[in-house]
């Protein structure tokens, strides 16, 4: 397959010739796309579910459901979120409940804070 690719294996190209191609299979610009940006956004915003909403962070993972939970520090607007994700019921998706600093928070949005360290604790399920 890479003889045919002719690309990095690890990296996304801008695109690749389809079967009606000269070059069937063959990508082309690779690191030249903003790929790695957009990878980026689809991780943490898709998968780990860490998305920026107008009144805080949105906690909302789709992970495979073998994951037992991550951790992961996001900075968002002036402050610092140090994030743990437990999945004791190995679940892909939906949380069961979340705390900020020790305190209940209804639903999966963290409030916004304008400075500081806060923890956050997920628990799917």
């Amino acid at each position: 397959m890479s003889d045919l690719h002719r690309t990095e294996p690890y990296v996304y190209a801008q695109m690749i010739a389809g079967k009606d191609g000269a070059r069937h299979g063959e990508a082309k610009n690779s690191w030249l796309t903003g790929t790695a940006a957009w990878n980026f956004v689809a991780i943490s915003q898709y998968i780990l579910g860490v998305k920026p909403q107008y009144n805080g962070l949105k906690i909302d993972p789709s992970i495979p459901h073998e994951w037992d939970g991550y951790t992961l520090s996001r900075q968002f607007r002036g402050a610092t979120y140090n994030i743990k994700v437990s999945n004791p019921n190995h679940v892909s998706a939906g949380v069961k409940s979340m705390t900020v600093d020790g305190n209940a928070v209804e639903g999966n949005v963290i409030p916004a804070f304008d400075s500081g360290e806060h923890t956050v604790e997920v628990v799917l399920g």
